[in-house]
């Protein structure tokens, strides 16, 4: 992968090689502060359960902030124009702040908790949990790929090396502080970057600005844009990106471990705060970096090779005085860093806690020192793995909007699950099932999606729709509230959606997702008589350290 253009500013290979080993190596002493003779698994996959609200925060906003906030974001200005960077940050931004009110429920029903999965083993048993675990873990390591895609694409963008050496570097950097502290290490270190992250962005998205001419400059080329680029409210922005990517983002939510695990992490009492400083946080920063792409159209440039991935670095490395690209250089890998270390962190703990600890040892028989094992030799797998998988140089926001969409067939069921005492794991596992098949009906046209055919998905991704709106209504304002929403949402999709949504497949594939996974988790529900005793989550999830003390053991 030869990215070297005359006309962009490199970096000598000794120079960008000491630049990483400066921030990985400062990141790995910083690792060591927290170091502990002993580590138990408690504290490896989730702090103890204490993370405090600067902490917390920090890590919150910094591992949401990845690689793609970047490169995504940048592609979302250069391809829809002024609305694309508010499409891509500010519905990521809700989503953090959509999750806390269903991340209260999950400590209230499993306040010693580890992932999600640890919580739907004790609710339906092995099959649910191992979807939610598989899913996780699939998404997780596309997370991985993607950050290290991101890796190498600026390595090779700033310097002689190739793609192949950013990516190895950028590798085993995040695995060799991770694998210290695993989740405290992140944390820890998440901090730390997102201070350098917030205080290099000040600078940086100014002076990007400033070097192309300045505001003025900015705004004559808007008149190279198309009618829909200039459009604040485009349509085609918003069916083509900011719809599809609000939908894909709450399933990111709910099913992804980096997240989940933060919840459990948290002091409890400080869950509310923490995310919604990491909304505001979150928004500010990436609309920001949004802008970069759109500064890039306005001007009428080109990416490099015709990859969307090489924008941002290219826009700084024609623009920018040396100093600040090396600041820009820092700012991206911090930011990928710290999500590919929550990525690393959450695979151990899957690993740990639902392969290892629900379905490998025996019960009331894990070995918290085979736990640790299992937990560092995954980091070390999914690091390969990840590094393998990003030789592929995929689109990121396709891979974005992909992973999010097979995850909303998980929403409903996950959620359904911790307040409805009435979900079996019949229910669950079907519902998956059946929305992830359709879903891929849809997203790949396996059917020719006409007539008859796409009225039904249509149908379908409008009950999908109601879905979306009444869970977030739900979880602020409660059942009535929500469902009331739904209603409305439902009878308005049906009559503005159907006949239209065909035209935007990746909108309809995930809707399709949700609705059909409703559907089907809803009726095989009421088929059975089942009523599970939610009291029994706090009983069957606990830390692995603990020795159990038969006169603090509940009656059942």
């Amino acid at each position: 992968m030869n990215l070297k253009t005359e006309s962009l500013f490199q970096f000598s290979s000794l120079t960008i090689i000491l630049l990483l080993l400066t921030f990985y190596g400062g990141t790995y002493l910083l690792s060591l502060l927290i170091k502990k003779d002993k580590e138990t698994t408690s504290g490896f996959m989730v702090a103890g359960h204490g993370v405090g609200f600067g902490m917390g925060a920090a890590s919150m906003t910094a591992t949401w902030i990845w690689a793609a906030s970047f490169y995504a974001a940048a592609t979302s200005g250069y391809k829809y124009g002024v609305s694309g960077p508010i499409h891509y940050g500010f519905w990521g931004a809700l989503m953090i702040l959509f999750i806390y009110p269903f991340g209260m429920r999950f400590r209230e029903l499993a306040p010693d908790g580890h992932t999600l999965g640890e919580l739907i083993h004790a609710r339906h048993g092995s099959s649910s949990q191992l979807i939610l675990a598989i899913s996780n873990i699939m998404g997780s390591l596309i997370s991985l790929m993607v950050n290290f895609t991101a890796a190498g694409a600026l390595v090779s963008v700033l310097s002689p090396l190739s793609f192949q050496t950013g990516v190895i570097i950028a590798g085993i950097g995040v695995l060799s502080y991770t694998l210290t502290s695993g989740f405290r290490a992140s944390v820890f270190t998440d901090f730390a970057q997102l201070v350098a992250l917030m205080a290099i962005g000040v600078v940086i998205i100014p002076a990007v600005l400033f070097a192309m001419g300045g505001p003025e400059v900015m705004v004559e080329g808007l008149s190279n844009l198309t009618l829909e680029q200039q459009n604040f409210f485009s349509s085609e922005a918003f069916f083509q990106q900011g719809a599809p990517y609000f939908v894909a983002v709450l399933a990111y939510a709910i099913g992804n471990q980096t997240i989940t695990q933060r919840l459990f992490a948290i002091d409890k009492t400080k869950i509310k705060a923490t995310f919604v400083t990491a909304t505001v946080g979150y928004a500010g920063i990436v609309i920001g970096l949004g802008m970069i792409g759109l500064m890039a159209v306005t001007i009428g440039i080109e990416p490099l090779d015709g990859n969307m991935n090489n924008l941002i670095p290219q826009m700084v490395s024609t623009y920018l005085h040396p100093i600040f690209i090396a600041l820009f250089f820092i700012l991206v890998i911090g930011s990928l860093s710290s999500t590919a270390d929550s990525d690393l962190s959450a695979l151990s703990t899957i690993m740990m806690a639902d392969v290892y600890g629900k379905n490998i040892a025996k019960k009331g028989k894990v070995k918290p020192k085979t736990m640790m094992l299992v937990g560092r030799g995954t980091m070390i797998v999914a690091t390969a793995a990840g590094l393998i998988f990003a030789s592929f140089k995929l689109d990121i926001l396709v891979m974005l909007v992909f992973v999010g969409a097979l995850w909303g067939a998980i929403v409903f069921p996950v959620i359904a699950s911790v307040f409805w005492n009435r979900v079996t794991n019949t229910a669950f596992t079907s519902a998956v099932i059946v929305g992830l098949l359709l879903f891929c009906v849809v997203r790949f046209e396996l059917l020719p999606i006409t007539g008859f055919t796409a009225l039904f998905f249509e149908i379908l991704a409008s009950v999908g729709g109601a879905v979306v709106i009444g869970l977030m209504v739900f979880g602020f304002l409660g059942r009535k509230v929500g469902m009331g929403a739904a209603a409305i949402t439902l009878v308005l999709m049906l009559i503005f959606a159907t006949g239209f949504l065909r035209q935007y497949m990746v909108l309809l594939a995930s809707l399709t997702a949700y609705g059909a996974s409703t559907i089907v988790c809803v009726i095989v529900s009421l088929m059975s008589n089942e009523h599970f005793d939610f009291d029994l989550i706090k009983q069957r999830v606990g830390d692995y350290d603990k020795k159990p003390d038969a006169s603090q053991v509940p009656k059942i």
